[in-house]
């Protein structure tokens, strides 16, 4: 098991946006790291952060310190691509179902070990099966499909001891954010594998369950109003109350000045650039008291 699970190194490039450190990449960097790090068993996760994810840290001090624990923080939605090319730099999406997609292609060879946790009933085992059908060759662990409720200790600890058993090297979290980033930084210290990835409804978009948006939509950042009409009732309450807030702390930091929207808290920085090593990640003691964020939202 890792000694500590490490932040974003402090020669990955990335930018701020109004508070949360988000790394400046692209879907190739985003894959390559990812592979060596697993190659050199260097322990973190990863996290797909979009319009959702930067605003539940901007209510949330406490998941604002899980984010500045990932090793990496990708550019989900095309607004935070946006935003870090208007503030200078080289920056492109990386998608959660599209890194999935470029890692399974890189580890066609069976090297490297894949586990699927999360998903509804039957998603993470109908996700094996397509990608393995897709990927011949690629080496899959294992899934499970946790029950709709948070954890408990005891629980936790058999999931860990499951994922352990299977050798894992990257495991797929498909829940939902802010629950599966809150999942990751509580189990990272507790498990073998190097490398845990949080992508949400990924599970869903490549085990073939439900439709991704046009690609037109998505790069002109019109993503949300294709799943909003797909999923209204489970979705409304995320974009009504996100995006507008979203719109107008953007344009005032570029009206009146970032010092105005940055957060700042006590125990980190947020002009700062993220540290490599331990950091700030919380111990495994102190990881497991953090919340486990709503149960609902797979």
């Amino acid at each position: 098991m890792s000694d500590s699970c490490l932040q974003m190194p402090a020669e990955m490039p990335w930018f701020s946006i109004l508070g949360v450190n988000v790394s400046a990449i692209d879907l190739p960097t985003a894959t390559q790291t990812i592979l060596a790090w697993v190659a050199d068993r260097r322990s973190g996760y990863v996290t797909i952060t979009g319009v959702h994810g930067v605003m539940e840290a901007r209510d949330s001090p406490e998941f604002r310190r899980v984010l500045r624990g990932a090793r990496m923080v990708t550019p989900d939605g095309m607004p935070l691509v946006y935003y870090g090319r208007v503030r200078r730099h080289q920056v492109s999406r990386v998608y959660g179902p599209d890194l999935m997609l470029a890692l399974m292609e890189a580890t066609r060879d069976g090297t490297i070990r894949h586990y699927f946790y999360g998903g509804g009933e039957g998603v993470a085992d109908r996700l094996r099966d397509r990608l393995s059908r897709r990927f011949p060759g690629i080496a899959v662990a294992g899934t499970m499909t946790p029950p709709f409720r948070p954890l408990s200790e005891h629980e936790e600890e058999e999931t860990a001891a499951a994922i352990n058993a299977s050798r894992a090297d990257i495991v797929w979290i498909g829940l939902s954010t802010p629950k599966q980033e809150y999942w990751m930084a509580r189990m990272c210290d507790r498990l073998d594998a190097p490398i845990l990835i949080g992508v949400g409804a990924a599970f869903d978009f490549n085990a073939g369950l439900k439709s991704q948006a046009p690609r037109i939509l998505q790069i002109l950042a019109l993503e949300w109003l294709y799943r909003l009409a797909t999923e209204p009732r489970r979705l409304w309450r995320r974009y009504l109350r996100n995006n507008p807030r979203f719109l107008l702390l953007i344009a005032g930091e570029f009206l009146l000045g970032r010092r105005y929207f940055q957060l700042q808290d006590k125990d980190m920085d947020d002009d700062s650039p993220p540290t490599s090593g331990r950091g700030q990640q919380p111990s495994a003691v102190a990881a497991r008291s953090l919340p486990s964020g709503p149960p609902a939202g797979r």
